[in-house]
């Protein structure tokens, strides 16, 4: 069984030992975890620290460290999400979180149903964080995917061009397309952009836009997905693709343990 993981704002890379305090120690404590039980911290950007418990007291945990890893450097995978009805886009973050998205596009696309108006943009914003937190510690990852501001199609035009003229990868997930997601080259470092519409689609403006501005329309599949699932497969395509599935856990389980 893996360990159970909190999340902290600093670790220390060259501790023996470590405290964590605050609302995730008494997240361990009403988890009940005893002495001599794993347990991982990470700060989410990377850093991993694992340990066994010594000793929990009040809402403190008193840890032993055992190492402190740090996830390798990529590409970075950003999941632009088209805002959809029902929840789907929320669910769709998450899910694309447990299989590897390093960052979260909240689009406004011109056929979203569901909208962020300006006086409940905060409070959704804040609603999407939640879930990414939630389940990044679900998933074991040391790293929580950013959100970045919400989008509508100029601005992700514009992201599409940074993102191109930076050498990155900007791929718009279309049912026409005639390039199949799995064989396009990627790149093994700067940004990956995944581009997922609403419900509706994308409109044929959105997609000139985005191509002119050098993205490319791929097919993620052979058969249409609902907007709330085809980012998720899109990222884990995209995750395995850049090797991450192939080394899943081989870095952080067969990190060497500190001497006494």
């Amino acid at each position: 069984m893996t360990n159970p993981v909190f999340l902290a704002e600093q670790i220390p890379d060259d501790a023996r030992s470590w405290t964590l305090d605050g609302e995730e120690a008494h997240h361990a404590r009403v988890m009940r975890l005893a002495p001599g039980e794993g347990i991982d911290v990470v700060d989410g950007r990377g850093t991993r620290l694992r340990g066994t418990v010594r000793a929990v007291l009040g809402d403190a945990v008193q840890i032993d460290v055992l190492s402190v890893t740090h996830e390798g450097d990529d590409a970075e995978i950003v999941l632009v999400q088209a805002l959809a009805k029902g929840g789907r886009d929320e669910d769709a973050i998450e899910m694309a979180t447990e299989v590897g998205a390093d960052a979260v596009v909240p689009w406004q696309a011109e056929r979203s149903i569901a909208q962020w108006p300006p006086a409940r943009a905060a409070r959704s914003a804040a609603r999407w964080e939640a879930r990414l937190r939630a389940a990044a510690k679900q998933s074991r990852r040391s790293r929580v995917p950013a959100l970045l501001p919400l989008h509508d199609s100029r601005a992700l035009a514009r992201f599409v061009a940074e993102t191109a003229a930076a050498g990155g990868a900007a791929l718009v997930l279309h049912e026409a397309a005639d390039a199949p997601l799995h064989r396009v080259d990627l790149p093994t470092t700067g940004r990956v952009l995944l581009v997922v519409g609403p419900e509706g689609g994308i409109t044929p403006r959105e997609l000139e836009a985005f191509t002119a501005a050098g993205a490319v329309a791929v097919v993620a599949g052979p058969h249409v997905m609902r907007s709330g699932t085809a980012g998720p497969v899109a990222v884990s395509h995209v995750a395995r693709a850049l090797g991450r599935w192939d080394a899943a856990g081989t870095m952080e389980e067969s990190a060497p343990e500190r001497p006494a």
